[in-house]
């Protein structure tokens, strides 16, 4: 799933990819989750400003579901942008 939102003069691409982990004990897979793949392009910009991010809940680990990676993963890119690019407009 990707999704993307125009934010402050950028584009925000969002995209959730599943995380499938090996347990250390016998090699089966934990409990699967989600991860945010994130991308912010300046809007008239097709090159990304950054490499993408990725992102998971506190601790490393994945989200649970995927509507959880998408708005994390949305919140997290406006706090980049916010951080870096817009600290002169609030």
């Amino acid at each position: 799933m990707t999704r993307s939102y125009d934010y402050e003069g950028f584009t925000l691409e969002i995209a959730v990819e599943s995380d499938i982990r090996i347990g250390p004990a016998r090699g089966e897979p934990t409990r699967p989750g989600y991860i945010a793949v994130v991308r912010i392009f300046q809007a008239a910009n097709t090159v990304a400003v950054f490499s993408p991010l990725r992102f998971g809940e506190v601790g490393g680990r994945p989200f649970a579901t995927e509507a959880d990676a998408l708005m994390g993963g949305y919140s997290a890119a406006c706090k980049i942008v916010d951080d870096l690019f817009c600290q002169d407009r609030h």
